[in-house]
């Protein structure tokens, strides 16, 4: 709990958003972000999709035994798992090398007018 004898209460000045938003180096994060996150999401989209097309349309080809009990459905199924955890790695990496990055510049730019 935060005691209110140590908590900052220096009054602030708004910021000025417009300002910020139209700030070439945020412009870049919000493109750089929204290339990244829209093309994984394709991807993803697609990857999923995959599954219903595979067991509606080619059931023969989702029936086919891969080990022992476990077929290709089972298997693309399961995958599904694992290629959404790869996606969230991805985007941690990425967000740690060029999103903080980013934004850490724009912080630093804006300092001192925020």
């Amino acid at each position: 709990m935060t005691n209110a004898s140590t908590m900052d209460l220096t009054p602030r000045t708004p910021a000025d958003w417009t300002a910020i938003a139209n700030n070439p180096k945020f412009v870049e994060l919000h493109n750089r972000k929204r290339r990244f996150l829209i093309g994984w999401w394709i991807f993803s989209t697609v990857y999923y999709v995959l599954l219903s097309v595979l067991v509606g349309l080619f059931p023969k080809v989702a029936a086919v035994k891969i080990w022992g009990p476990i077929n290709f459905g089972y298997f693309f199924a399961v995958s599904q798992f694992f290629v959404s955890w790869a996606i969230a790695i991805l985007y941690a990496v990425w967000a740690n090398k060029v999103a903080d990055r980013l934004t850490e510049e724009l912080v630093a730019e804006l300092k001192p007018t925020v």
